[in-house]
């Protein structure tokens, strides 16, 4: 069982970043069957280092997030199963219902953790610890090193704009430094920004976590490269030396940028939120722009140094796929296109008509060849 720190370790040097990816419990049944059939063609096509699975704000999905884990786990991905502080069931003891969720993710071949204090449960406007339980990451990590020792990997979040607890509302925009003007972002016409002081605090817990024993660190979603640069320096200047993943959050749909920009309190530089305005009644320009954005947003990183490009792919494939291309990765296989899409095949692009179970096409032309059958390496997905 690998565990990830030792495979980002083993980089070459010069070489293009890792891919990893994540998954969010589904809702439904048909959901998860979804995808687990999503999961299978994406180890297929990108073979990503490795594939989270988050766990529900209030410990809502900690049953469902296990048996994701270890369907990732038993088909070849590289798991990593994001835990919270958040009471696994109600009553009992929350820490041995901690512990018993990582024994169980041990016995099935689950050894890397994303510790995280967590989302407040549905219905509650702050997070608050059960009684008992553990008040931030930095208990749950500390925890699993005194109890586990290092029979798990570790890793934790970072927040190279603030974490939205410390990010505030700024009455008076003339009085921010150029740190706090970077970090800063607009909501229905108001300023927020983490504050130098608030900053320091966050930086200084990030230093605590990885002290107990993270290995090390995935960001929450950000727009601007910049900022994660110096998020990046800041961290070295703490003495904070582990690999920095920044968390990439795919563009898909207007309404989902807006919804998880103004949750997040992530900043949108004035051309990407101006672009997004343009687009936003055109959901197919939107798909093609996220592919773009999110290309040049890998370039600048790769320019940075980073060891790999987490993508939170939204149990979506298109533009995680199509920002793969764009950068020259090599997607195998054709199993994840769909019925109505073009693809580029030995006869030229044409598309497709129907799909077999075994990944087959049978795939139109325009010309004197209307019709032909194609295996599913034999055909990729035009984007």
């Amino acid at each position: 069982m690998s565990k990830i720190i030792d495979l980002i370790k083993a980089k070459e040097e010069g070489s293009k970043p890792f891919i990893s990816i994540e998954f969010f419990p589904p809702r439904t049944a048909d959901g998860v069957k979804n995808l687990y059939a999503r999961m299978d063609r994406m180890k297929e096509s990108i073979n990503p280092l490795f594939s989270d699975v988050t766990w529900g704000a209030g410990g809502s999905t900690a049953e469902l997030t296990l048996d994701i884990a270890e369907q990732l786990s038993t088909t070849g991905h590289v798991a990593n199963m994001h835990m919270t502080c958040t009471n696994l069931e109600k009553g009992g003891d929350p820490k041995a219902a901690v512990r018993g969720a990582l024994e169980t993710a041990k016995k099935n071949g689950i050894n890397n953790i994303v510790a995280l204090r967590g989302d407040p449960a549905a219905g509650q406007e702050e997070w608050k610890a059960a009684d008992g339980g553990f008040t931030c990451a930095l208990d749950l990590v500390e925890y699993m090193t005194e109890n586990f020792g290092s029979e798990f990997g570790i890793s934790v979040a970072g927040y190279p704009e603030g974490h939205p607890n410390a990010i505030s509302e700024v009455e008076d925009p003339s009085s921010m430094s150029e740190a706090e003007k970077a970090r800063s972002s607009m909501e229905g016409g108001k300023v927020y920004t983490c504050r130098d002081a608030d900053y320091k605090k966050e930086m200084d817990y990030l230093k605590k976590k990885i002290d107990a024993g993270a290995d090390f660190i995935i960001t929450q979603m950000f727009f601007d490269t910049k900022v994660f640069g110096t998020f990046v320096k800041d961290c070295k200047t703490w003495g904070i030396n582990c690999p920095v993943v920044p968390g990439l959050m795919c563009i898909n749909a207007y309404a989902g940028f807006v919804k998880m920009t103004g949750f997040c309190k992530t900043r949108v530089p004035a051309e990407l939120r101006a672009k997004m305005d343009s687009i936003k009644d055109d959901p197919d320009a939107v798909k093609a722009f996220g592919i773009e954005f999110g290309i040049q947003m890998c370039q600048d990183l790769t320019e940075i140094g980073v060891e790999v490009l987490h993508f939170y792919t939204l149990n979506l494939e298109k533009t995680t796929y199509g920002i793969l291309k764009g950068l020259g990765y090599e997607v195998k296989g054709s199993a994840w296109a769909r019925v109505g899409d073009q693809v580029k095949t030995a006869n030229g692009v044409g598309v497709v008509k129907s799909i077999e179970s075994d990944g087959s096409a049978s795939i139109e032309f325009e010309g004197e060849t209307p019709t032909a059958t194609f295996k599913k390496e034999e055909y990729s997905k035009v984007f």
